[in-house]
């Protein structure tokens, strides 16, 4: 009897991302004789029962931008396929600890290799071209953090070292821009322009069209970096992770007034908006790290499988740019047009 595939949850992931195929009809008593494939390539089977097979998402599947027939083989005998979409490897060797950013004018994506606390690294951002193309992009911005886009296409960049916000000028010259931001991690822009930057110690900072900064609201200290990003309903969102294992999204409106958006979460980090107003994050949700998707009425579910995700973007083809702390760059084609590039 064949094997048949009722479920698969998420339907897309990255290089050892864990996935859950929910079947009926599989001997897992021929164990060394069951495979499942992601197109011609084997996945490894993590756990295994008649109704349930756990597998790890195999990285080499992801070599085209459109989903791979999955499926069950037991002796031979295949299940009926089903698509999965598997990240396709962009870049390797950085390392990024929040979100790539996308600049839509030239098409290229943005990645720190942030280094460890007071690392002096060769580069402190490299790009992608559209073509696939890494080349070193800025140099000696000591532990470059976070990348955001003004409304001018003008790059600005943290640096947790010195609690700095650097603005790069065309040509490639980091000036400090605002000092004196405390562990300077997050930064976003509201849909008015102004500046917003998360010092990992508790604070969430504005920052004026001139530098200057002052306190918004006060937050639980993050024990890595605080995350920002803004939604369509034009409030922040911050991501701090901390010493629990259930933490929170901070939703906090335009006047400062702080509540939590959704909590039970492990760990989120990255995070951005779709123009529904769906919220993405670099999470572990119900003991399975990826990108969990959340609605806007706080309805959550992983929509990407992978073990190690701290950010992500959207570019303006639909593309979802994944980011991982290993230092590898994702790209997956899931349709999904980004908040912020309808933001500017």
């Amino acid at each position: 009897m064949k094997p048949v595939i009722l479920d698969v949850s998420p339907s897309a992931g990255v290089d050892g991302g864990e996935v859950i195929i929910a079947c009926r009809d599989v001997d897992t008593r021929r164990f060394g004789r069951f495979r499942v494939l992601f197109g011609s390539v084997e996945g490894r089977i993590i756990g295994a029962s008649p109704h349930r097979v756990t597998v790890a998402v195999p990285g080499e599947a992801g070599q085209e931008a459109q989903p791979v027939p999955l499926v069950i083989e037991v002796d031979g005998e295949r299940s009926p396929s089903v698509p999965f979409l598997v990240g396709r490897l962009i870049a390797s060797e950085l390392h990024p600890v929040t979100n790539p950013a996308y600049d839509i004018e030239s098409g290229y994506i943005y990645v720190t290799y942030s280094g460890s606390r007071g690392q002096k690294v060769p580069c402190s951002i490299y790009r992608i071209s559209p073509l696939g193309e890494k080349s070193e992009f800025l140099h000696d911005i000591m532990n470059a953090t976070a990348i955001a886009f003004d409304r001018e296409g003008t790059m600005f960049v943290t640096s947790r070292y010195d609690g700095t916000v650097y603005r790069i000028s065309p040509f490639k010259e980091a000036e400090p821009f605002a000092r004196d931001l405390g562990i300077a991690t997050g930064l976003a822009f509201d849909r008015e322009g102004r500046m917003f930057v998360g010092d990992r110690s508790g604070t969430i900072f504005t920052v004026n069209e001139i530098g200057e900064a002052k306190p918004f609201v006060g937050l639980e200290p993050s024990v890595s970096a605080y995350h920002l990003a803004f939604g369509p309903d034009e409030h922040l969102y911050v991501t701090g992770p901390t010493a629990s294992s259930n933490e929170s999204v901070y939703r906090i409106s335009p006047t400062g007034e702080v509540s939590l958006f959704f909590t039970g979460l492990g760990r989120p980090q990255g995070l951005a908006f779709d123009v529904e107003g769906n919220l993405y994050v670099a999470a572990s949700w119900r003991g399975r790290r990826g990108i969990v998707k959340i609605t806007p009425q706080g309805v959550a579910s992983l929509c990407v499988a992978g073990k190690t995700l701290v950010g992500l973007a959207f570019d303006d083809a639909g593309n979802m740019i994944l980011a991982s702390a290993q230092g590898e760059i994702y790209m997956l084609p899931l349709g999904i047009r980004g908040y912020l590039l309808e933001l500017w």
